[in-house]
């Protein structure tokens, strides 16, 4: 799942080295970023919302199925797993593994708006935090794909936790700009097992046949596939 402000484009070039090695992706628009010409609830949708149209999209997939939220994508495949009995393996990629009355605003310290309305636009400077070692070209053409967010998003808190029964894995990129290693790092002892990528914030562009790989190797692991040796 996506992460604040994106949308379904910015996982293309990783579904392209999937598909390559035979893997089937399944991606999913999270209503939380707002996007021209899609009608907009009121409210506008946040965790929760999102989080019902991951279940709904799981819901539709046969077989187990291993779920990857990115950033703020986390928040809401941690509350959509919880009820998703086809779901393996959750891999937090630099994302937000909160626990049960946890919210993004209240992780980081600030204050949660009791009543939640409007939008975030994408910070002026997302070209540097989301996008420092992805190329200039990609990262002009990603920068311009970015949509505001809802704020609700980012004040609802989670209210199940499905990492507490679901095994999971956190990717750490090192060279975070947005969400810093250390906070990854406090997060990441949540999950069962840590990875860990030379990346900035956005890994499925600046490298993502590395990062196609990992996720190949995390399925296979957990599917109990015996692996080549390195």
């Amino acid at each position: 799942m996506h992460g604040a402000w994106h949308g379904p484009w910015c996982w293309e070039r990783l579904e392209s080295a999937l598909a390559d090695d035979g893997w089937t992706t399944r991606t999913v628009a999270l209503p939380s970023a707002v996007r021209p010409g899609v009608p907009a609830t009121d409210p506008l949708a946040g965790v929760h919302g999102d989080a019902q149209v991951i279940q709904e999209t799981l819901a539709g997939i046969e077989g187990a199925v291993v779920v990857v939220g990115h950033s703020y994508g986390g928040i809401p495949v941690t509350q959509a797993i919880a009820e998703a009995p086809n779901v393996s393996h959750a891999v937090y990629l630099a994302g937000y593994q909160l626990d049960v009355g946890e919210s993004l605003l209240g992780f980081h310290g600030a204050p949660e708006p009791e009543n939640p309305k409007g939008v975030i636009p994408p910070a002026e400077n997302s070209d540097a935090a989301l996008y420092a070692d992805v190329s200039e070209a990609e990262t002009a053409r990603a920068v311009q794909r970015l949509v505001p967010q809802s704020l609700r998003s980012f004040s609802e808190r989670v209210t199940k936790a499905g990492w507490r029964t679901v095994p999971s894995t956190y990717v750490i990129c090192e060279q975070d700009q947005s969400l810093p290693p250390q906070a990854q790092e406090k997060l990441a002892a949540r999950a069962k097992t840590i990875c860990r990528l030379p990346s900035g914030n956005s890994p499925f562009l600046s490298m993502p046949l590395e990062l196609a790989a990992l996720l190949a190797r995390i399925a296979l692991e957990e599917a109990g596939c015996p692996l080549p040796a390195a």
